[in-house]
């Protein structure tokens, strides 16, 4: 039961090849909130993670590019500054919680 739980995840990369580059974001773009270019929150259960995850692992090359993942605390103190990638007054809200501010 517990990996069908979500919780809420930080992936950033570094991908040389501007076609591997395109296809990570495109991905990570259909499963989460870019923050940055190259960062995303995603909210996923464990199994949904690891499906993402294996799909990025096929299109990287491990000796050139840098996929992170990090798990977030359920509460978490954000916070941000200079230019947002979204407007001022869009939060990010899971079961009802705000877990990141703009």
């Amino acid at each position: 039961m517990a990996r069908q739980r979500k919780k809420q995840y930080l992936i950033s990369y570094d991908i040389a090849h501007p076609k591997r580059l395109g296809r990570t974001h495109r991905i990570l773009k259909k499963a989460g909130l870019p923050l940055q270019y190259s960062v995303f929150t995603v909210v996923l259960s464990q199994t949904r993670l690891e499906r993402l995850l294996a799909a990025i692992e096929k299109i990287i090359d491990p000796r050139e590019d840098d996929v992170r993942c990090y798990a977030l605390p359920v509460k978490i103190d954000c916070k941000s500054l200079g230019r947002q990638s979204f407007p001022g007054d869009v939060m990010l809200f899971s079961n009802g919680v705000n877990r990141l501010l703009g």
